[in-house]
């Protein structure tokens, strides 16, 4: 699917390289990046009820980018459905840009938080699962994409183990696993969910059709998490 912005210039998955490619300078964090593109473009091209006219309803899905320290691919793909104006993309990291190194939400429209710091997200995304709960809101889906290096954290830890008893079924979770953790063999992860209750699937984090099928799977009464796999950080 491809959308035209207000200068009759349309943008699909093939546009995403080049707009990646406006954003230059340090601190980049290249491969943090790009292991995230094909997951968020399914995402944001297929599944999330969410837009740029609706980025304050409140039945809309909320997508919480915990992967934060490499947002590349996550203001490229914003770019190309019309949250942000591609023109922003040059400026990435400088000092007056709203698009910094790591996503601001008072900054960047459409982002639910502010995130890049490890082990935030997924706790962050289990509150909003809650709230929306407590609110008798049971429309909207409550998506965080996580770095597999993340669940070395304590607190990723206490979330997955809280939300499966918890039956939160709103809450999905999009891990990216690039052979990055230091505590999990690559290839546990979704033993690790499914131990504490979770509906879980692995796939090729490259293909589209895959993940399409995994985030739209059925999993009544469970939170679910699909593990994603791309080609290893030091490859």
């Amino acid at each position: 699917m491809t959308i035209t912005d207000e200068r009759g210039r349309t943008y699909g998955y093939g546009d995403l390289p080049r707009l990646m490619g406006l954003m230059t300078g340090d601190e980049k964090h290249g491969p943090a990046a790009t292991s995230t593109l094909d997951a968020l473009w399914v995402l944001y091209d297929r599944v999330l009820a969410v837009g740029p006219e609706r980025a304050d309803d409140p039945g809309r899905d909320r997508f919480l980018l915990s992967k934060g320290h490499g947002p590349m691919a996550y203001y490229a793909v914003l770019a190309a459905k019309g949250f942000v104006p591609v023109e922003w993309l040059p400026g990435f990291g400088s000092y007056d840009s709203p698009l910094g190194h790591h996503p601001d939400r008072v900054l960047v429209p459409g982002a639910e938080i502010g995130s890049g710091s490890l082990g935030h997200g997924l706790p962050i995304a289990v509150g909003t699962a809650l709230g929306l709960r407590a609110q008798g809101l049971d429309g909207p889906r409550v998506w965080v994409l996580v770095g597999d290096a993340e669940l070395d954290e304590g607190s990723n830890h206490e979330a997955i183990a809280f939300a499966g008893p918890a039956g939160l079924e709103r809450l999905h979770t999009v891990v990216i696993d690039n052979a990055s953790a230091s505590h999990a063999l690559p290839g546990g992860i979704a033993a690790r969910f499914e131990a504490a209750g979770w509906s879980a699937v692995t796939v090729d984090g490259r293909d589209h059709e895959a993940l399409y099928a995994a985030f739209t799977a059925p999993h009544p009464d469970r939170p679910h998490v699909v593990v994603a796999r791309v080609e290893p950080k030091s490859a």
